[in-house]
């Protein structure tokens, strides 16, 4: 593939960019998932994630969430030996934290996705960047969204990291313009319809 977005730097970027950045993604378990992923990257590459990504996924119970909300103290010391994720324990402490936010979310919401995808009204937005330096660090739906993650009791839920959530999760289309994702992040954008609510369990 030519002209990819030109944050790509790493083979791993690119699989990444290729097959998963900006495709819309409804799977709560997918999206937890990178509700993690983006707060560990706090002050880290991407590629740092990337690369221990097999590792959060074994050590996060596959990123079940209420698996994870069952998390005890020795569960968290334990996972600050893990060479496999980012030792650090505010980070740790934080995805056990937010799996017990998404479980309070889904039993009023129906499920996370139709939670996140509220704000941009189940719509994902296009934009056509020149270049993704272009793109903003986060936006008035990144600013709502962290707001209301944070009333849940979220924590690395900033505005600029729910901003990277919604372009890894294709709420936001931020593949640069002669990306030839772009095009297809939007066909698949086009295709989504507006999310009932569904009731849990």
């Amino acid at each position: 593939m030519s002209q990819r977005c030109n944050w790509v730097r790493t083979e791993a970027d690119a699989h990444y960019h290729d097959t998963e950045w900006g495709v819309p993604s409804h799977d709560d378990r997918h999206l937890f998932e990178m509700l993690i992923l983006e707060g560990a990257q706090a002050g880290l590459s991407w590629s740092t994630i990337l690369n221990k990504r097999a590792g959060y996924r074994e050590a996060f119970a596959d990123f079940d969430v209420d698996a994870v909300a069952r998390f005890t103290p020795k569960h968290i010391e334990k996972l600050l030996e893990n060479p496999g994720i980012v030792r650090n324990r505010a980070k740790v402490q934080s995805a056990v934290t937010n799996a017990l936010a998404v479980q309070r979310i889904r039993d009023e919401h129906g499920s996370l996705a139709h939670f996140l995808w509220s704000f941009v009204d189940h719509v994902p937005v296009q934009n056509a960047w020149q270049s993704y330096r272009d793109a903003p660090a986060s936006t008035a739906q990144s600013d709502a969204l962290s707001k209301a993650l944070k009333a849940y009791g979220c924590k690395f839920v900033g505005s600029t990291i729910c901003y990277a959530l919604m372009q890894a999760t294709g709420m936001v289309n931020d593949h640069e313009a002669g990306c030839p994702c772009h095009a297809k992040c939007a066909a698949l954008g086009g295709k989504q319809q507006p999310a009932r609510r569904r009731k849990a369990g």
